[in-house]
């Protein structure tokens, strides 16, 4: 996302939040999401410390001064 490490963006669920950063920075598109729509396995995403796949996935909703962190999966060995 341009090297940027905090932005803003309005919606009101993390599906729709997530979807608007995808739109202005269409490289991230593929990263985020699946050739399904849904949320990349290999990346995690929390609101509020909470991960949103124990909570209602990309329908989760979201509130003025939540905070989303988007994180991408480590893997190795």
């Amino acid at each position: 996302m341009g090297g940027e490490k905090e932005l803003t963006a309005d919606g009101q669920s993390v599906g729709e939040i997530l979807r608007s950063l995808a739109d202005r920075h269409p490289d991230t598109k593929s990263q985020l999401f699946s050739s399904e729509g849904e949320l990349n396995r290999y990346v995690n995403v929390y609101l509020n410390d909470e991960d949103v796949r124990v909570l209602d996935g990309l329908d989760t909703s979201v509130s003025d001064g939540d905070t989303l962190v988007i994180l991408p999966a480590m893997a190795g060995g």
